[in-house]
């Protein structure tokens, strides 16, 4: 079943193109990551599910139901990127009111609160002011309160902003044993190792479209590349793998290692038995693979909208404004 489906999604603010036929597809119990740069569309993608904001054109839905419609939503947790609660509230209050609003039971609130607090790190300042809590228990927060009702969907927008490595660390734990007990998490996130990490499947938006979409596996391979080294003291023979219709290259910052790049359709099997029969011990062999920040920033061009570009190293500056 997918929990969250869009066909062709489209909004638009007057002459601005916020989403420019988005389609996705989520699957229940899959943590699934939404990239991309600050005005991408990703915000506004997650209003036009939880009903903030209306779709121009296309379809949205969530938990097989009309993406806003008053039942979904009660099935969702949702963390904001910039929230922003009441400082007098302690961390139990909170909660409470929070549980109030989603329906739970006074009974049931007062069972699961301790409960929630203790999955997130922080049952031990239950009590205490929300104003004498750090940035990155106040994050904790924020996710605890999404998770107070036992949502089937959780989406979380920047759920460990603030938080340090330890805790960012505690809180994909948490998303781990989130998604076997069979809740799905729509995860929005800049920090791209964190990402690469927890995420079954990954989408990258770049201005309001959709330009890469699928597992971490699918978006970091290099298709046919491998890195090869040989027993110190060996000499790697370049000129004959490159005669066999392999390009090779030395890599600079790894001492004694070759790239090899099979052409299509080809295997690196010749160039193992060509080792072999000249006698050549292979004591490092690794298909190589991107990191998803390489994969981002190869994906994603440019600045953020309304940044200029980065000069290249030569390139006049204009002076006086322009002119």
């Amino acid at each position: 079943m997918a929990v969250i489906e869009t066909r062709d999604l489209r909004k638009t603010y007057g002459r601005i193109e916020a989403l420019k036929g988005v389609s996705i597809r989520v699957e229940k119990g899959q943590i699934y990551g939404l990239l991309g740069q600050n005005g991408a569309g990703k915000t506004t993608l997650i209003k036009i599910l939880l009903g903030i904001v209306r779709l121009t054109d296309g379809e949205a839905s969530i938990l097989d139901q009309p993406a806003g419609s008053a039942d979904a939503r009660r099935r969702v947790g949702y963390l904001p990127e910039d929230h922003a609660f009441p400082n007098y509230h302690t961390g139990y209050s909170l909660m409470d009111f929070y549980g109030s609003l989603y329906g739970v039971p006074a009974a049931e609130r007062a069972k699961r609160i301790p409960e929630t607090l203790e999955q997130v790190g922080i049952a031990g300042r239950m009590h205490s002011k929300i104003k004498t809590y750090s940035k990155g228990m106040k994050q904790r927060l924020g996710i605890a309160q999404a998770l107070m009702h036992d949502p089937d969907l959780i989406i979380l927008d920047e759920p460990t902003d603030g938080v340090d490595p330890m805790g960012r660390k505690e809180i994909r734990e948490l998303m781990t044993v989130l998604k076997e007990r069979g809740h799905t998490i729509f995860l929005n996130s800049h920090l791209l190792g964190e990402v690469e990490l927890i995420c079954d499947r990954v989408a990258i938006l770049q201005q309001g479209k959709l330009v890469r979409e699928g597992t971490i596996d699918e978006l970091t391979k290099t298709k046919g590349t491998y890195t090869l080294g040989l027993l110190t003291g060996q000499t790697f023979p370049v000129d004959a793998v490159a005669q066999l219709g392999f390009p090779v290259r030395p890599l600079p910052d790894s001492a004694g290692h070759f790239e090899v790049t099979l052409p299509d359709g080809k295997t690196i099997e010749p160039v193992m038995k060509l080792l072999s029969e000249r006698g050549l011990t292979v004591t490092h062999i690794v298909e190589k693979k991107q990191s998803l920040e390489d994969v981002f920033m190869t994906t994603v061009e440019g600045a953020e909208p309304g940044v200029d570009k980065k000069r290249r190293r030569g390139t006049a500056r204009p002076v006086g404004g322009g002119e």
